[in-house]
């Protein structure tokens, strides 16, 4: 049995469907998980016991958690693991990313600073440390900005200021989230550190790929239909194919492979976010991992080449997931093609802070035409925290019809189905 190296936080969405899709291919995998090594195996899935702010001593406990035994590929499900699945893959002799390159992924400054050595589309930009005086900094940067962290993900903490006094306000808000404990506890120097750029006008897409030896095979391009001007930018509806013809979907196919290439990345799943205006395709990041949490489920695929010699289940019934495996295997994978139908997901924003009680309306949002499921992840009882502090969803929505924009309709008709209880936080 082929073995494949997974690393993830312990309770990602993602890592059922990873499991899934490894059985199908009778595939095992080895797990690498952020836990304390004290513990002997809590969750019963045999994982290899890491800490992803000791690179160093996670990938030594990954070399010899393999015991010697063959390993065909490394997966990293989130950001965070990227840099050690990247070193991982060295010390274990397989494809996979520079380490510097995963590490440049992962940072918004390094990133933007690669972008522009390359020449690529960037906008102005400075770093700051999070511990300065705003009010000294608000007169020096251009409006309208953004203030960002350097490495967290899911524009958590991501805020717009117009003026100098939002600035001071963003600025603020932006720190009182770097010293917050679940923040502190990644041990992080990026932290300590926020980057300051021009607010970017435009529609915003993502693309979803794998790299082979540094060339760019891109599964999906999604428009993101709502606007995201700020001042917070919580995304929620993601749909495929996007409303934009085929010479503009090459332009971000075009500028995401040479950002890609600007940061090093060379093998491995890429998902990238882009701004496109007038002046061009502003790529914001190319992150070495796949779409994250159950997003992947918009997508589904299909072995065109067996299709075409008439082998039966050939059927848009991969997953991403499958997909990914097979290319960590060492396949080529640019047999499989997504689904011909048009498909979508939408990522249920928080509306306010406070304790969720529950949800009603689901079965009629199951029902609305379109819809394909809802899966509601926010728990009783769960204290919700929207962005820019919060960092999950209430849940998805997925959708598929012959065309993007009635995916895009049936997903805002069963969102406006649901009904969420959600007791306002004491202050």
């Amino acid at each position: 049995m082929k073995r494949v190296l997974l690393l993830a936080t312990t309770t990602g969405y993602q890592i059922r469907s990873f499991g899934e899709a490894a059985e199908k291919l009778g595939v095992r995998l080895v797990f690498a998980t952020d836990r304390c090594d004290r513990l002997e195996d809590p969750w019963w899935d045999h994982a290899i016991p890491i800490r992803f702010h000791d690179e160093e001593k996670s990938v030594a406990k990954i070399v010899a958690g393999v015991n010697g035994a063959s390993v065909a590929g490394v997966l990293a499900v989130g950001d965070r693991p990227t840099v050690i699945a990247a070193r991982a893959a060295a010390a274990l002799g397989l494809r996979g990313n520079p380490p510097e390159a995963a590490a440049a992924s992962r940072n918004k400054l390094a990133a933007r600073m690669a972008f522009s050595d390359a020449g690529l589309a960037v906008p102005w930009f400075r770093s700051v440390r999070a511990a300065d005086d705003p009010q000294a900094i608000a007169n020096t940067v251009p409006y309208p900005c953004v203030v960002k962290p350097l490495a967290l993900s899911g524009s958590r903490g991501v805020i717009r200021a117009n003026t100098p006094e939002e600035f001071g306000a963003a600025f603020t808000r932006l720190r009182a989230l770097l010293h917050a404990i679940d923040v502190r506890m990644e041990r992080d120097a990026a932290h300590d550190v926020v980057l300051i750029e021009s607010f970017i006008p435009g529609r915003e897409y993502a693309l979803e790929g794998v790299l082979a030896d540094g060339s760019l095979r891109t599964f999906a391009i999604f428009e993101k239909p709502d606007p995201l001007d700020g001042p917070f930018f919580e995304e929620t509806i993601y749909v495929t194919p996007p409303a934009i013809g085929a010479n503009e979907q090459e332009r971000i196919r075009a500028a995401v492979a040479a950002a890609a290439a600007a940061l090093g990345l060379r093998h491995g799943p890429v998902h990238a976010e882009a701004r496109v205006n007038e002046r061009g395709v502003y790529v914001l990041e190319v992150a070495a991992r796949p779409i994250g949490g159950l997003c992947s489920r918009a997508l589904r695929f299909a072995d065109v080449k067996g299709r075409a010699a008439g082998k039966a289940g050939c059927a848009a019934d991969v997953s991403l997931e499958e997909v990914l495996l097979r290319h960590g295997l060492g396949e080529d994978v640019s047999a499989y093609t997504r689904e011909d139908a048009a498909s979508g997901v939408m990522m249920i924003p928080i509306p306010r802070r406070g304790r969720f009680t529950g949800v009603e309306g689901e079965d009629e949002a199951r029902a609305t035409p379109g819809v394909v499921d809802v899966r509601i992840t926010a728990k009783p009882d769960q204290q919700l925290v929207p962005l820019p502090e919060g960092k999950s969803y209430l849940g998805f929505i997925f959708a598929r019809a012959p065309r993007a924009r009635d995916v895009e309709a049936a997903l805002r008709e069963a969102h406006r189905r649901l009904r969420f209880r959600i007791e306002r936080a004491l202050t």
